[in-house]
């Protein structure tokens, strides 16, 4: 699967710092400063989405973008402008945009509409949307591994494999701890809250473990509406 993100950008720190971002997301990153650069590397090579501005020296975002979609009409494109009219965003969607950024923009806002536009494109299914491996203690969540000790690995386990079924505290307690003796209800918490921290990390845009008040737990993937 094609993980390479192209950021077209002259702003210089930014764009640094965009490819920051991606990198620690787990895509792979090339930068150009100058649109007609970037034109002439996309004549030979491909990337599964690109960040563009709009006001670039060489070559403007938007000539870029449809230049892009004719040649790769898969790629994936997030116009980035600090161009607040109207008919500029229509035209870079009405080109082939997938989005579009208006700056300044988070970057944590960017990564997550690259990893939307790019479950899209390059058609993730949603069966395998996230993924456990209990040999490696870790959970992969669109392309993104978690790393989990081995409590957090057993707990996600069980909600996991028993999807949208609500586990009490005291079953969790019973069925995952070797001493359920020295367990409090504080300790389930307290593992719950790592745990959803850990996977909140990887997906801030999903919530996966669920609080039921006054029952308990549940796995269940659902987008956040934020």
């Amino acid at each position: 699967m094609n993980k390479a993100i192209a950021i077209v950008e002259d702003e210089q720190t930014l764009a640094a710092l965009v490819s920051d971002y991606c990198k620690a997301a787990g895509y792979d990153s090339v930068v150009f400063h100058n649109g007609s650069e970037a034109s002439t590397w996309f004549q030979s090579n491909s990337a599964a989405l690109a960040v563009l501005d709009i006001m670039l020296p060489g070559q403007d975002g938007l000539s870029l973008c449809r230049e892009i979609k004719q040649h790769s009409p898969k790629t994936g494109i997030i116009m980035a402008t600090a161009k607040v009219e109207e008919v500029d965003r229509l035209l870079g969607l009405e080109l082939g945009a997938d989005d579009y950024l208006c700056k300044p923009y988070s970057p944590k806002e960017l990564i997550l509409r690259i990893k939307a536009i790019l479950r899209r494109t390059q058609g993730d299914s949603t069966k395998q949307e996230v993924q456990l491996d209990k040999q490696r203690l870790c959970v992969n969540i669109h392309g993104t591994e978690v790393q989990l000790t081995a409590i957090e690995c057993a707990l996600f386990a069980l909600l996991f494999q028993r999807r949208g079924h609500i586990f009490s505290r005291a079953y969790i307690m019973d069925n995952i701890y070797s001493d359920y003796r020295v367990v409090s209800d504080r300790t389930v918490d307290s593992h719950i809250k790592k745990l959803r921290k850990k996977l909140s990390e990887a997906a801030p845009e999903l919530q996966l473990i669920h609080s039921i008040y006054g029952a308990g737990y549940k796995y269940e993937y659902q987008q956040n509406n934020n």
